[in-house]
């Protein structure tokens, strides 16, 4: 099954979220960007912290 199919599939059981970022020290929703601030949102990369084993 696709994951397109997948989503229509459970489209009943699905919610919106809030999405929040850390802005200038202090956390603000997303939804709340005006549209140059989504966009630069957009082209974000998200950072993965590796683990080290010692």
């Amino acid at each position: 099954m696709s994951n397109k199919e997948l989503l229509h599939k459970l489209e009943e059981k699905r919610t919106r979220c809030i999405v929040y970022t850390r802005v200038m020290g202090y956390h603000r929703p997303v939804e709340s960007f005006n549209v140059g601030k989504t966009g630069e949102h957009k082209e974000r990369l998200q950072f993965v912290e590796r683990v080290s084993f010692r």
